[in-house]
Parts: structure tokens; C-alpha cells; sequence
């Protein structure tokens, strides 16, 4: 193999940590979202972290992230409810960097933030928000390269038992 021929770094692929949501399907009836989020208090090591009710006329579906993908996977395949995995980005915003700077360099490099929510689990006390873009490598590269801190799973708080 020639030394032209020889992948960068960058061409050999960088993985943005990364966090698993889910995007839960419910019937829109009255205690549908109680009966979901009460399964993770039986799961005393899986916490939600972030949620997101996205309502209409007969379904919600809620978005959520929890601190262990594979224990949410299995719980959710336990209580038989349809669901679909999405890996989004996780990014603390403060220090210098603000909502607007973020929304900045991701405009940038003409990335589109699909949705974008908040968690109520702050890894650090920092807010911090989740972000699905259109190409997660690249708006994981650009906003670090900017200096935003990127979290995956391990990042997220742990219950303490």
C-alpha cells in the first residue's frame, strides 16, 4: 500500500460519543406516561435522564434517554411497548459556550438539528442539552473542535443504591 493510498484520521472514521435515546410509542390515554416512567422505578440502576412528550390526537411518542441503554432496551421489551433507538448527541452548554454558539457552528457547516431537548440529569450541574443533526459525526467533530464538552452513556449520572 503506498503512503498516498494510507487513510487519515479523519478519513478512518471518528465516533462522536454518543448517547442511545429511545422513542417510546404510547396510546394517548390518561396514565399511559405514569405506567412508563413508574417501570423505571422498579430498575433501581437505570435512571431517565432526559424525556420528551411529543403528543397528538391518539398517540405520544416520548423520547428518553436513561444512563443504561441495554437495561432500558429490555425493560421496555419486558413491558412489550413499541419503541425505536436513535443515537443523538449529548453537549454541556455554558462555560463560554451558549445555545446560540452551539446553533452557530452547527449552521456552519449547514448541519440541521432534527429535535433537541434538555436533560433533567445534569452530568455536571451544567445545562445540558441532547441534539439529533443530520450527520452526527461531523456536528460531533465541529463542536468540539469549538470546545463543547461531548458526553456518551458513562458520562451520565448513576443512582447511588
Amino acid at each position: 500500500m503506498s503512503q498516498s493510498s494510507i487513510p487519515t484520521p479523519t478519513q478512518q472514521g471518528y465516533a462522536p460519543p454518543s448517547v442511545t435515546q429511545f422513542s417510546v410509542f404510547l396510546d394517548n390515554r390518561v396514565g399511559k406516561l405514569y405506567d412508563l416512567v413508574e417501570s423505571f422505578d422498579n430498575e433501581p440502576s437505570t435512571q431517565i435522564c432526559a424525556l420528551s412528550v411529543h403528543e397528538a390526537s391518539d398517540h405520544a411518542v416520548v423520547r428518553i434517554i436513561t444512563n443504561s441503554a441495554m437495561s432500558t432496551r429490555a425493560l421496555l421489551r419486558d413491558h412489550r411497548l413499541a419503541f425505536s433507538e436513535t443515537e443523538v448527541l449529548v453537549v454541556e452548554v455554558g462555560s463560554g459556550h451558549t445555545l446560540a454558539t452551539l446553533c452557530l457552528h452547527l449552521l456552519a457547516a449547514e448541519l440541521s438539528i432534527r429535535f433537541a431537548y434538555p436533560l433533567m440529569l445534569r452530568p455536571n450541574g451544567t445545562p445540558t442539552i441532547a441534539l439529533a443533526v443530520d450527520d452526527l459525526t461531523l456536528g460531533g467533530q465541529i463542536l468540539r473542535r469549538k470546545g463543547f464538552r461531548l458526553m456518551g452513556e458513562a458520562d451520565l449520572p448513576r443512582p447511588s443504591i
